[in-house]
């Protein structure tokens, strides 16, 4: 049976290590590359289409272009609750002080999980494919997955936020998986019981 990671590589997903996951992604000019913009989300989608199909994703997903060996500036997040963002050439601009630790996966070395630090609330500056600026503001989980997206975008793996000394567990071993984001003390006691496999 393969590994988690196994079938990431089977549907396409770069894993790490691949050169295009450690630069920076190129931004597009808009609207003059739009259609490139269009070609790449269409190619987003469908891959994470694939991917939801063998793994349930209750905590929601998203997906750079990077991962899947294109090295352009967009990423697409699914919510938990099905809503879609298509974020072209992000940038995070503003971020609360507040901020908490949870366990994140991720598609390019899918086999483990990681205790990440990132703050609850951000403003994300971003244009649609046709060029629109836009400042939307995301809070917890979905702040997060947004975070995590244009971590790739920037060349980052989730490993590099992780506190130092802290290693990722295996997914073996995670007990999260299939349950959503939770904050505050609840959030803390599931996280310790997801990371002891309880």
């Amino acid at each position: 049976m393969p590994t988690p990671s196994q079938r990431m590589i089977e549907l396409g997903i770069a894993q790490e290590g691949a050169a295009v996951l450690a630069r920076p992604a190129t931004t597009f000019t808009l609207p003059a590359e739009t259609p490139e913009a269009r070609q790449v989300v269409a190619r987003l989608r469908a891959t994470m289409s694939r991917v939801a199909s063998v793994h349930p994703f209750a905590k929601g997903m998203g997906l750079a272009a990077p991962q899947i060996g294109v090295g352009r500036a967009v990423a697409v997040v699914r919510a938990p609750d099905g809503t879609e963002l298509v974020l072209v050439n992000p940038r995070v601009v503003d971020q609360s002080p507040e901020s908490d630790e949870q366990f994140e996966g991720c598609l390019s070395f899918f086999d483990v999980r990681g205790l990440v630090r990132r703050p609850t609330r951000i403003e994300v500056a971003h244009q649609d494919v046709d060029g629109r600026s836009v400042v939307a503001a995301f809070r917890d989980g979905l702040a997060r997955l947004v975070a995590h997206e244009i971590d790739h975008l920037e060349g980052r793996l989730y490993r590099e936020r992780m506190p130092p000394g802290v290693e990722v567990i295996p997914v073996s071993v995670y007990r999260g998986t299939g349950s959503d984001w939770s904050y505050g003390a609840a959030g803390r006691a599931a996280d310790q019981r997801a990371a002891e496999g309880r």
